[in-house]
């Protein structure tokens, strides 16, 4: 859509004079945030473009399970569970959008198929599908990098009066 024919009056910005900072978040509570949401996106290279798909999740240690759609792009571009795996991100977030204030939480590192066991077993269960249909399988991705930021109200300086 052309910005210059949108309607001014239908635009309504989030406005807030609260100050806000943006924090880095250390990697054990960037895992700590992913484990209390369900749901997220796997970003992957589908015909060497980026694709986003979303999920739900369970956090297992540090690793991220999502179930996987028989059939569908991300079973295609798992790799067998001995193998290094396929480059991946998994990207979760918890923002508000009135007061602007919440987390975002990035996983980058491999996804390979979790091999055919009682852990897979227990990843059904845990992990249903948000439609109907063949989804038997589960992915296992193991981070390489775990990068977060919190958006918090800034704190004034002890300076401050």
């Amino acid at each position: 859509m052309n910005p210059a024919a949108r309607q001014p009056s239908k635009i309504r910005a989030q406005d807030s004079t609260t100050p806000r900072s943006l924090v880095q978040l250390e990697p054990g509570e960037a895992l700590r945030l992913l484990g209390t949401v369900g749901m997220g996106r796997v970003i992957f290279s589908q015909h060497a473009l980026p694709a986003a798909r979303p999920v739900n999740h369970i956090v297992d240690g540090e690793d991220i399970v999502v179930r996987l759609e028989d059939g569908g792009a991300l079973a295609a571009l798992a790799a067998p569970h001995d193998a290094p795996g396929t480059v991946v991100a998994y990207e979760a977030d918890t923002i508000d959008p009135g007061t602007r204030l919440g987390w975002s939480v990035v996983v980058t590192g491999y996804a390979s198929l979790v091999p055919d066991s009682d852990d897979r077993r227990c990843y059904a269960d845990l992990l249903r599908p948000w439609v109907e249909g063949p989804a038997s399988r589960a992915l296992r991705i193991r981070p390489r990098l775990v990068t977060g930021f919190r958006l918090d109200v800034e704190q004034p300086s002890p300076t401050d009066p």
